[in-house]
């Protein structure tokens, strides 16, 4: 059934202020992708604090325009679309997607056709990139981990000086 006008603007209203309060958009087409498969990326998705919507390709231009985002035009993609907006992590919805996409089986169904981050267009193979990058968490380990490691060196070194005594200590008491 056609959407009237006034469902068409509280539609219009509410994908303005999701993309207002995402840091990232990520473009999914679709096809043949069934209520199971679509229910488990939502799970995911929510998980994370991202959100995916469904909306007509003139609706999502028009929100798009009204936050200034004119170079983009969702009629440029020839499948049915889904916007994922993230509201935390810029890249965790390309990771999940990603990450949902391993199955062979789900590959053809979903997949990636752009994004948007701080306001620049991605294409379809950046935002693949971005699906293979560490997480935050990950980054912020191996930061951790790179700044930890001059010190726990030096504890090491400190602490081989005393092993060293103490053994020099023990082999004498045996000798003895």
């Amino acid at each position: 059934m056609p959407k009237n006008k006034i469902q068409k603007q509280e539609i219009l209203r509410n994908l303005s202020e999701k993309i207002k309060k995402s840091k990232s958009v990520i473009f999914a087409g679709f096809n043949a992708f069934g209520v199971k498969d679509n229910e488990n990326l939502r799970a995911k998705l929510i998980a994370g604090n991202n959100e995916y919507y469904v909306a007509k390709k003139t609706l999502m231009n028009l929100a798009f325009k009204d936050q200034n985002i004119e170079s983009l035009n969702t009629r440029d993609f020839d499948d049915k679309i889904a916007a994922i907006f993230s509201y935390e992590d810029e890249v965790a919805p390309a990771k999940i997607l990603g990450e949902f996409r391993k199955d062979k089986e789900k590959e053809a169904k979903i997949f990636f056709l752009g994004g948007i981050l701080e306001n620049k267009l991605l294409s379809k193979e950046q935002v693949e990139a971005l699906a293979k990058l560490p997480s935050k968490q990950e980054l912020y380990a191996k930061l951790v981990g790179s700044m930890n490691a001059p010190i726990s060196g030096f504890v090491n070194v400190l602490a081989g000086n005393l092993r060293n005594f103490v053994g020099v200590l023990k082999a004498i008491s045996e000798k003895k």
